[in-house]
């Protein structure tokens, strides 16, 4: 029996370490012919030199499993080095059939502390990264699909977080480039579709080098056999996922965003349409404004808002 991915070839960015990583593993597991890529700076901000070592370790051990692996240790925030990026899935593996965008950094600080560096640094990283791939990747599909008159094979998995969901207070420029990535998937997934492209982004929730103070509250399995026992924020619980939506099976699944960790995976409705007034005049004045919002808000909970901070409380059953 063949692999899902058999065949396939794949470029998983920021796959060095974490999440990316775990996702590199997966779809190597299944089959797939695997670009790693990482710049390889140490720090989780972005600082530090680039390094080759994470990227060249993670291919070295896809093909010591058997699988095929190279590594590419550009920066995906960089156009041309993304450009590069794609042209080596092509050239290494005859084409490119799958783009799992994961590459990131974190420059917290509450809004009115945020330097103009820390907020164009994270933006740069996340959706600049995001899109150069995309880019790349969708002109090398389009242009498959037109020469063979027909759809191609393609699939886009993007990164997004329950930062941008939930709004994270002390993240305006990690949440607020995480929102523009659910922006760019579902509009992307709009324009790819006739070429047999889907688009799709998760929300994970992991224990990585990223987030190791973030949940450091949070225990890992103790006790006999724990060692057996998978941490609950292990980045192998999203994997499988990333696998899923890059494979065959999920030719219907387009547009979507999931939350995904620990055992759990959660399908978010796009948003809805909540209340509804029309002037009863040529144009709304400020009177009938006060009139219509004013008693609309006034028993709604403290502190709600368009973020949906219960996602915070899914968990595994």
């Amino acid at each position: 029996m063949s692999l899902p991915l058999e065949g396939r070839s794949a470029i998983v960015t920021g796959a060095g370490r974490g999440l990316g990583r775990a996702e590199a593993l997966e779809l190597a597991r299944l089959g797939a012919a695997v670009v790693v890529n990482d710049f390889g700076q140490p720090g989780r901000d972005g600082s530090g030199a680039a390094s080759a070592t994470p990227a060249e370790e993670v291919a070295a051990g896809i093909r010591a499993a058997g699988g095929r692996a190279v590594a590419h240790t550009g920066d995906v925030a960089d156009h041309q080095q993304a450009r590069e990026l794609v042209e080596l899935a092509v050239g290494e593996f005859g084409q490119l059939d799958i783009l799992v965008n994961n590459a990131g950094i974190l420059r917290d600080r509450m809004v009115f502390s945020m330097s103009e560096d820390e907020w164009d640094s994270v933006i740069r990283v996340h959706l600049k990264g995001h899109f150069n791939t995309t880019h790349f990747a969708a002109a090398h599909w389009r242009a498959r699909s037109k020469a063979a008159d027909a759809p191609v094979y393609g699939r886009i998995v993007n990164t997004s977080s329950e930062a941008f969901l939930a709004g994270s207070a002390g993240q305006p420029n990690y949440a607020a480039a995480k929102g523009g990535i659910v922006g760019l998937t579902t509009s992307t997934a709009l324009a790819l579709a006739k070429y047999g492209v889907t688009a799709n982004v998760i929300c994970p929730r992991a224990r990585t080098r990223m987030t190791a103070d973030v949940f450091a509250g949070f225990q890992e399995p103790a006790g006999d056999g724990a060692e057996d026992r998978l941490d609950p924020l292990a980045p192998e619980h999203v994997a499988p996922l990333v696998g899923y939506l890059a494979s065959p099976a999920a030719a219907q699944v387009n547009g979507q965003l999931l939350v995904v960790h620990g055992g759990m995976v959660a399908v978010v409705e796009r948003p809805r349409v909540a209340a509804k007034f029309d002037t009863k005049q040529d144009a709304f004045t400020y009177d009938e404004l006060d009139a219509l919002l004013t008693p609309h808000y006034a028993d709604r909970p403290t502190g709600e808002t368009f973020a949906a901070a219960e996602v915070l409380g899914l968990k595994h059953e």
